[in-house]
């Protein structure tokens, strides 16, 4: 018998922990984001439009930054998604060892604004993101999102 406020006996149909690697290469920016929405698709994760379509600009712009400023010092990238029952997290992986930091905006820059577009995007859907070293002395960016849009 379940009590109130304890954890399903089962998990949920589309819960899960997927992971991939590729070249820390442009191609792999537009492969992550279709690796990505097609797992969603497959597992069929309950995930509201804006929800998802966010993800996926999240996905692009952190793979994008792996290519651009860390494939000198990691040659492959690694994405994850972590999907629970509310839930969902993705994450981008490299071996560079520095901490990316969001810059502050300036309009009259083509470019730079990518961590900030990452964390506006988590804040107004009503997540959390994050930087993390990992243990092999690299970083792992992830944002965390609900699967429902705030009302």
């Amino acid at each position: 018998m379940e009590s109130r406020g304890s954890v399903p006996a089962r998990p949920v149909w589309y819960e899960g922990v997927w992971r991939f690697t590729a070249p820390a290469t442009d191609v792999s920016v537009p492969q992550a984001r279709h690796a990505v929405r097609d797992l969603l698709e497959r597992q069929g994760v309950p995930v509201d439009e804006d929800i998802a379509q966010g993800l996926l600009l999240i996905v692009s712009e952190l793979a994008t930054n792996a290519v651009k400023h860390a494939a000198l010092l990691s040659p492959e990238l690694a994405v994850e998604v972590a999907v629970g029952a509310e839930w969902i997290r993705v994450s981008v992986e490299d071996n560079h060892p520095y901490r990316p930091t969001a810059l502050e905006t300036d309009y009259a820059q083509t470019g730079g604004r990518g961590l900030l577009l990452v964390r506006e995007i988590t804040r107004e859907a009503g997540g959390t993101c994050d930087v993390e070293h990992t243990a092999g002395g690299g970083k792992v960016i992830w944002a965390a999102l609900p699967l429902r849009t705030r009302l």
